[in-house]
C-alpha cells in the first residue's frame, strides 16, 4: 500500500530529492540544514536541546540561508517524576569514575536534558511555519497537534513497529518514518520498551509499507546510495539519513567523535547516557556498565551525572563517557559536504 513512486512524497514535502537529513540533536547545525535544503533534500533542525529563544535564533539563521522547505523536529516524551533514590544510586555507581578522574563525586550537577514539545515550542511553529514538523516518541497532545496542523505543516513521526505505524496513521500523520534497529541515536519507540523485539530496516520497511496507506520513509542503516535504492525496493518513498551527515564539515561533533567514526567497529543500543535506548559507538562506559542498565535514571535525566566525566575524558582526547551516536552502517559513510552527500544519496 505504501510502495508508490517517490513522487507522491516529494509533492507532499515540497522537495526535489527523496532524501531527509535526520534531525540529530547536538550534532545538526543550522548550516547543515541550509546545505541540505539548498541541495534539494529536506533539512531537519532538532529542537529538543534548544530553549525557545535559541531555537528561534537557529531558525533565523536557517531562514536567512534558504527559503526551501525545512523540517522542525521535536521530542514528545513526558518528563519523569523526581526520583532521588534512583539518582543517588546512579551517582554511587559512577563514583569510582569520578575518583579516577579527580572529580568530586558529590559535585552539584547542572540541570538540562531534552525538552518535550509544549505550548512555547508550538508558538515557534506557529510563528515560523516550517513546511514539515516531525516528532520522536509518538505525537504531542491532540490540542498541540491540531495547532501544528493549522499552520499548514506536514506531520511526520517515527515508528519502530507496525503497531506504532498504525497508531500514527490513525492519528493523521502525513507520512511514517520506519526506523529500523540499525539506526543511530535515540530509538523512536513509544508503544513498547522491549529492545529485544525491535526490527531491522529490511524487515520493518516492507511490513509498514504493506500496513499503512500513507507514504513511508526508511531510516536506519542507510549511509550511501546503495542503502537508498534498497529502501525504495522495500517500499519506501524516501530515505532519512543521519550518521553519514556526521562526517560532513557542517556537523557539530567533537573531534573525538569524528575520529571514532573512521576507526571504531561496533555500535550498541544503550540507555546509559540519557536513560532511554539509543545506538552509539561502543565505548568504555557501555562496555563496563551495560550497555543497557536498570541503574540508569529515567530519560532524560541520566546524562547529568555522566556530563562531568565526559568533559574530563574529552579534554584528554578520549570518548570513554561520550554518547557517540552512530548507526550500524557508519563505516560505509565517506567524508564530503552536506550538499554533496545529499546529491550522492539521491543519485544526482
Amino acid at each position: 500500500m505504501g510502495s508508490e513512486t517517490p513522487n507522491r512524497l516529494l509533492d507532499l514535502l515540497g522537495v526535489e530529492l527523496p532524501i531527509i537529513q535526520a534531525p540529530m540533536a547536538n550534532f545538526t547545525t543550522p548550516q547543515m540544514v541550509v546545505a541540505v535544503a539548498k541541495a534539494g533534500g529536506l533539512g531537519s533542525l532538532p529542537s529538543a536541546v534548544y530553549s525557545e529563544s535559541l531555537l528561534r535564533e537557529a531558525l533565523d539563521t536557517v531562514r536567512a540561508g534558504t527559503t526551501a522547505p525545512i523540517n522542525l523536529n521535536f521530542f514528545t516524551h513526558t518528563p519523569p517524576a523526581e526520583d532521588p533514590a534512583r539518582q543517588a544510586a546512579w551517582r554511587a555507581r559512577l563514583k569510582p569514575y569520578y575518583v579516577e578522574a579527580g572529580l568530586d563525586p558529590d559535585m552539584p550537577l547542572p540541570a538540562g536534558g531534552r525538552a518535550p514539545f509544549d505550548d512555547a515550542f508550538c508558538k515557534v511553529v506557529e510563528d515560523y511555519r516550517p513546511e514539515v514538523v516531525s516528532f520522536h516518541f509518538g505525537l504531542p497532545a491532540p490540542d498541540l497537534l491540531d495547532r501544528v496542523r493549522r499552520t499548514g505543516a506536514k506531520v511526520l513521526s517515527s515508528a519502530t513497529t507496525v503497531a506504532e505505524a498504525l497508531w500514527l496513521e490513525e492519528r493523521g500523520v502525513d507520512a511514517v518514518i520506519a526506523m529500523g534497529y540499525e539506526a543511530g541515536g535515540h530509538r523512536g519507540n513509544f508503544l513498547t520498551d522491549d529492545m529485544a523485539t525491535q526490527v531491522g530496516t529490511f524487515a520493518l520497511v516492507p511490513r509498514i509499507a504493506d500496513a499503512v496507506s500513507v507514504p513511508v520513509i526508511a531510516a536506519g542503516g542507510i549511509a550511501d546510495r546503495r542503502g537508498v535504492l534498497a529502501a525504495f525496493a522495500l517500499g519506501a518513498q524516501a530515505a532519512q539519513v543521519g550518521t553519514a551527515y556526521l562526517l560532513t564539515p557542517e556537523a557539530g561533533i567533537s573531534q573525538v567523535h569524528r575520529d571514532l567514526l573512521s576507526s571504531a567497529e561496533d555500535t550498541a543500543v544503550t540507555n546509559l547516557f540519557t536513560g532511554r535506548p539509543a545506538r552509539g559507538i561502543v565505548n568504555r562506559l557501555m562496555t563496563e556498565l551495560g550497555p543497557l542498565s536498570d541503574l540508569a535514571p529515567a530519560f532524560p535525566t541520566a546524562g547529568a551525572a555522566v556530563g562531568p566525566l565526559r568533559k574530563a575524558a574529552e579534554a584528554a582526547g578520549r570518548g570513554d563517557f561520550t554518547p557517540l551516536w552512530a548507526g550500524q552502517a557508519f563505516r560505509v559513510a565517506r567524508p564530503m559536504s552536506s550538499a554533496d552527500l545529499t546529491r550522492a544519496l539521491a543519485g544526482v
